[in-house]
């Protein structure tokens, strides 16, 4: 894959196709003996320039287990009571994203690394980005059960949001 969006991104608005599209985590855990796997199924990202935003409903979170994902949905972890979203915003320079996570009310520098490539109308990527949830304020951790970091993938679709290019080329 290409790692030069800006070869190809230009002044047309991408827009995430969610259906093409998952954003997943991985999570030691057991004192680092297994990892925990997730998901979340609600989110809607752009990328527009050099400039990426994504917004995910922490509610929409899945780990495959009902207990285990309500527990993170609380106080503990995500707060999506308080909090309904995390979002991150940065701008990408060649195969890095460089910006900050927004969790909780708190922010994290977080640096990934980003492989796009233009198929056809859309563009194909793939995002790697660690982060340290303790830093965003989720410390919960009985007997050492929880590691870090987090480990996050967001693969996927961008579309031409025409639309909007069309607007701003006006």
């Amino acid at each position: 894959m290409s790692t030069h969006a800006a070869d190809f991104v230009g002044t047309t608005h991408w827009r995430l196709d969610p259906e093409r599209s998952s954003i997943e985590f991985q999570v030691p855990a057991v004192w680092g003996l297994s990892t925990v796997k997730g998901s979340f199924s609600r989110f809607h990202g752009q990328l527009e320039g050099s400039g990426v935003e994504l917004t995910v409903e922490a509610e929409s979170i899945d780990t495959a287990n009902e207990r285990r994902d309500k527990h993170l949905r609380s106080a503990d972890f995500l707060d999506a009571a308080r909090h309904p979203y995390i979002r991150f915003a940065g701008v990408m320079d060649g195969d890095r994203i460089q910006g900050q996570l927004r969790a909780r009310g708190v922010s994290l520098p977080l640096d990934a690394e980003a492989k796009v490539r233009r198929d056809g109308d859309e563009l194909e990527f793939e995002v790697e980005a660690v982060a340290d949830q303790r830093r965003l304020g989720m410390t919960w951790n009985r007997l050492g059960l929880v590691g870090a970091p987090t480990k996050m993938i967001v693969t996927g679709r961008l579309v031409q949001d025409l639309s909007r290019s069309a607007s701003q080329a006006a």
